[in-house]
């Protein structure tokens, strides 16, 4: 099977050795994703609802590229910086997955590597042979 990665251009996937999303056979891995712009610089500073909205964004994105779509999304993980703030990132995924209906999870974090992000969302895909 061959192996696609996809590369969002953010600096830190170089810098750390990671892809944006992975794609081998059928089963896509999209990576932790922070809502950020190509420079790295954090878009929405601690407005969770937005900075899930942004990434779900940038996951389809990926998602794409490697030729699949949200509805191949089997389970999605939410991580906040304050998890009394889920049901923003919470409103966030219901308006992008209500009709896909995903497995998911939250997942308090005590801190994000830059200042200003307070939600990341990462995804797993898996695209089914008709």
């Amino acid at each position: 099977m061959a192996r696609q990665n996809v590369d969002s251009g953010r600096p830190w996937e170089s810098t750390c050795g990671f892809s944006r999303a992975v794609r081998i056979g059928n089963v896509i891995e999209v990576s932790l994703t922070t809502a950020s712009a190509p420079d790295g610089t954090i878009l929405f500073p601690d407005d969770v609802y937005a900075q899930t909205k942004e990434s779900l964004r940038m996951i389809k994105a990926a998602l794409e590229e490697v030729g699949a779509s949200l509805d191949d999304v089997i389970k999605t993980r939410m991580y906040l910086k304050d998890m009394s703030r889920w049901e923003e990132a919470g409103r966030a995924h219901g308006e992008v997955f209500s009709n896909i209906r995903p497995v998911t999870g939250w997942i308090g974090m005590s801190g994000f590597f830059a200042p200003g992000i307070a939600a990341e969302v990462e995804a797993t895909a898996i695209i089914q042979d008709d």
